[in-house]
């Protein structure tokens, strides 16, 4: 089941590079990512009048809501000040450090030497990824605020899939208070220029809704068989997928510092694989 959760995680982070991708590449952010969650929820509600309700996981699902509230609005800052290749390794590599600590020390998760070791790996090529290329100060707090909070949304998620009665049904209302919450405050928020974004770029909001519920739905399929901080680092693979889509879609300069921290990544994945 170790390798099962492995592996789903991976899927997970390659997909959700492509989201992130999708999100850099529209116009108005704010308005960008209130499409793909409404489109991820509008897909996702025929499901909830099959599925259980996540009874024992509410709590845990209104502090997800909450946090991704944040996440999203550091992130799409974050987006706003620099390029994708040089805040979106910073943000996802700080990551897996703070919820390995967080899930070991407040939720006793276990730990061995080989996935710390794998977890380091992958923190160092992050930060050789970020390094030849360091955004500005105020950029680079975004992405260090928007780490923060996927550390937390890692460690709260992680409690509320184990609590709910199956990974479905947890993953199912998450995406509708996302989609009838979060994507409603932020279409608000930008008013016209919402409606502007969405008659021009449904198709794409569509196509990245749809991969959000892939991406989380694996990943939280992962956390409910394995352990937190081995999947938040294998998660973090995400960043070898978003240096390529930076280099070869969004055609952002890519030096060899950050291809050496690819692969430093890669060793850690493989590590985080194969540890016990």
């Amino acid at each position: 089941m170790i390798q099962v959760a492995a592996f789903l995680m991976l899927g997970s982070g390659a997909l959700h590079a492509v989201v992130n991708a999708v999100l850099k590449a529209g116009g108005d952010k704010m308005s960008s990512r209130a499409l793909i969650d409404g489109s991820s929820a509008l897909l996702v509600l025929p499901l909830a009048f099959v599925v259980p309700l996540p009874a024992g996981a509410w709590a845990w699902l209104a502090g997800s809501t909450v946090t991704h509230l944040l996440y999203l609005y550091f992130l799409i800052r974050a987006f706003e000040m620099a390029d994708m290749s040089a805040v979106y390794p910073v943000m996802r590599g700080s990551a897996p450090v703070i919820a390995s600590a967080v899930s070991v020390l407040a939720f006793g998760e276990p730990i061995s030497w080989g996935i710390a070791a794998g977890i380091a790996f992958v923190s160092l090529g992050t930060a050789a990824v970020a390094w030849w290329h360091t955004p500005g100060a105020r950029a680079l707090g975004w992405a260090l605020a928007t780490g923060v909070t996927i550390a937390l949304y890692t460690v709260i998620d992680a409690q509320g899939v184990r609590a709910a009665p199956s990974a479905l049904s947890y993953m199912v209302w998450v995406f509708l208070a996302l989609g009838g919450g979060i994507a409603l405050v932020f279409a608000l928020w930008r008013g016209r220029v919402f409606l502007l974004t969405a008659r021009q770029q449904w198709k794409p909001g569509l196509i990245a809704g749809a991969l959000s519920l892939v991406t989380y739905g694996l990943a939280l399929w992962a956390y409910r068989i394995g352990d937190v901080p081995r999947l938040s680092a294998l998660r973090e693979t995400s960043i070898l997928f978003g240096v390529a889509i930076a280099l070869f879609v969004l055609k952002e300069r890519v030096g060899r510092a950050r291809l050496a921290g690819a692969a430093l990544i890669a060793c850690g994945a493989a590590l985080l694989i194969v540890s016990r």
